[in-house]
């Protein structure tokens, strides 16, 4: 049977009819479907874990357990998780151990570009690249058919465009893998420096006999067409390449590293010409031309964003098309939901004239204009530990009109670690909490704080309060976002204290409950005296239409903020206002 599906889902069936027992990952676009599908078959155990790091120590000691094991995550992720990484080439595997990275070229929902493939290089684990769902499914398969043959962790990259967009699917039978039994193995698995000195010898050898191997495996295929023109690439530049050039000569790549040497030389002895073609970095170029073969790539394209067929066209065919040029249309800045309880966070801050270290989460467009609140957005968990550095820098008066401003999921996968760092060094700053009762960002997926785990069964929920005051903060306060008053008082309090503290601002995401009654608001003009304050807020349902405040009703989230803000009283409860 055939299906079309995203490469996410064609990833979840791979997994599927490999036989995978278990399947870990931290949301992040655009891997998160990856998980959320694998989550609705009932033969696989899946979780979100606290952060990447974890979930990868998790599918490590589950494939050492004996299960074959799926972990997910993106590209920035990889960072996170990179510890266990290096060292679990060393221990190598037992049951087959697949981790899937999802680059994002053109950083739709990121905040770098990096390629996963150095990671690859130098961890020294095998990588395969699909350039469609077909193979997104075909290669998971065969990445634990080669996890398990060379006793390795091997990657899977995809990229946002194979991630999220959708082909054919041939749908095949699940093939059911018992437990490998376990055999306690020190020298193998406890990597203390003398066991992992010769444990490094045997990666070097074992990615030799790779590369080696590579030159006969079948996704590393050629296409032999007219020879003037030879491409070398993987995947979804693969697509682009036979749309661009159908008579060239192809060399596609499933395997990323390591490279089949051989079959590349062949190849590009044969051709007259020989480009390569890759997003991002030039990592297949820079390797072959290191063997002295004569290669253009990079110097012809660029090392930023994403590929087209377009593009080849004119950067490589000289091509002048004549494409429709787009309509101008009015910028769009990504802006919060109408609703979100953020919003009144940002309000109060301005109102105080805090600066703010931020996060990786919802909260992050609040940088952008009316609200322009926060100075700086890294990683995930910066906003604590980089305020910490302010504090040290500059000294404890500096800081009293700077928060760093974190969300709940945010909080735990890595910035627990910065506030016990502030605890420890004697810190004097205020950290805000921002708790939604999801992680939003990524769309709603649950997290120790939300009481329910990946399958939707119930599960002990984080108390933020008691575990901040557990690691030492003395001034934990809880308020709620939308209590503008209260919110701007403890604000205030807090950073102009001498002491650590952190506020929960706790008010659960406008989204997740859709069939709440709500009520829209309206602005009486004759009451309005066009003071503006209700714009300041960037609700995406009060706009100025023709001199006058008007409220949308098709957006209005009925959250009141705008109401508690007006000092005239001209907004008004649209039922209220027609009696």
């Amino acid at each position: 049977m055939k299906q079309i599906m995203l490469g996410n889902e064609a990833v979840a069936r791979g997994a599927y009819e490999a036989g995978v027992r278990v399947a870990v990952a931290y949301p992040g676009t655009p891997s998160t479907e990856i998980t959320e599908f694998i989550a609705m078959y009932d033969e696989i155990y899946a979780q979100w874990s606290a952060n990447e790091k974890v979930a990868l120590e998790v599918g490590l000691g589950a494939a050492i357990a004996g299960s074959r094991t799926l972990v997910s995550m993106k590209h920035v992720g990889v960072n996170v998780a990179a510890d266990p990484l290096f060292t679990s080439a060393y221990t190598g595997i037992n049951a087959g151990l697949v981790i899937m990275v999802a680059d994002d070229p053109g950083m739709h929902s990121s905040q770098n570009e990096q390629d996963s493939r150095y990671y690859a290089k130098s961890a020294h684990v095998p990588m395969l690249e699909p350039s469609d769902s077909q193979e997104a499914k075909a290669f998971v398969k065969l990445a634990f058919e080669i996890s398990e043959t060379y006793d390795t962790p091997v990657f899977v990259r995809l990229t946002t465009r194979i991630s999220h967009s959708q082909s054919v699917v041939e749908l095949q039978e699940r093939q059911e893998r018992l437990l490998k039994p376990y055999t306690k193995d020190v020298k193998k698995y406890v990597m203390m420096p003398g066991m992992a000195r010769l444990r490094h010898l045997v990666v070097q050898e074992r990615m030799e006999t790779i590369a080696s191997d590579a030159n006969a495996f079948d996704i590393n295929r050629v296409v032999m067409e007219d020879t003037s023109t030879g491409i070398i690439t993987s995947g979804l530049a693969y697509q682009y390449v036979k749309e661009t050039y159908p008579k060239a000569s192809v060399l596609k790549l499933g395997m990323v590293h390591p490279l089949p040497r051989r079959r590349i030389e062949s190849f590009a002895s044969s051709v007259d010409r020989l480009y390569v073609i890759e997003e991002l970095e030039p990592i297949i170029e820079d390797t072959i031309k290191s063997w002295g073969i004569q290669v253009m790539g990079k110097e012809l394209l660029t090392l930023q964003g994403e590929y087209s067929a377009n593009l080849l066209r004119e950067q490589l065919l000289g091509e002048t098309l004549q494409r429709d040029i787009p309509k101008q249309l009015p910028g769009r800045p990504p802006v919060m939901c109408p609703g979100c309880p953020h919003r009144g966070i940002y309000h109060a801050m301005n109102s105080l004239g805090l600066h703010a270290t931020g996060d990786i989460g919802c909260y992050t467009l609040g940088a952008l204009a009316p609200l322009n609140g926060i100075d700086t957005c890294v990683d995930m968990g910066a906003s604590v530990s980089m305020l910490l550095g302010i504090e040290k820098a500059r000294g404890k008066d500096f800081i009293k009109n700077w928060i760093a401003i974190i969300g709940d999921s945010t909080f735990v996968h890595s910035g627990i670690t910065g506030l016990v760092d502030m605890v420890y060094n004697n810190s004097s700053a205020t950290v805000l909490i921002l708790d939604n009762s999801t992680t939003g960002m990524t769309g709603h997926q649950d997290n120790p704080t939300t009481g329910k785990t990946l399958k939707g069964n119930k599960a002990p929920v984080l108390n933020l309060v008691e575990l901040c005051k557990a690691i030492g903060v003395k001034n934990v306060c809880v308020v709620d976002p939308f209590e503008q008053e209260d919110v701007e008082k403890v604000l205030y309090e807090q950073t102009q204290a001498d002491c650590l503290s952190v506020i929960i601002a706790s008010r659960p995401c406008e989204l997740l409950d859709k069939k709440r009654p709500r009520v829209a608001y309206i602005v009486d003009p004759m009451s309005c005296i066009q003071c503006e304050l209700c714009l300041e807020m960037g609700c995406p349902a009060i706009s100025k239409v023709n001199g006058d405040i008007v409220i949308n009703d098709n957006l209005c989230a009925d959250c009141g903020l705008c109401l508690e803000l007006c000092r005239v009283n001209a907004i008004k409860k649209k039922e209220d206002f027609l009696l």
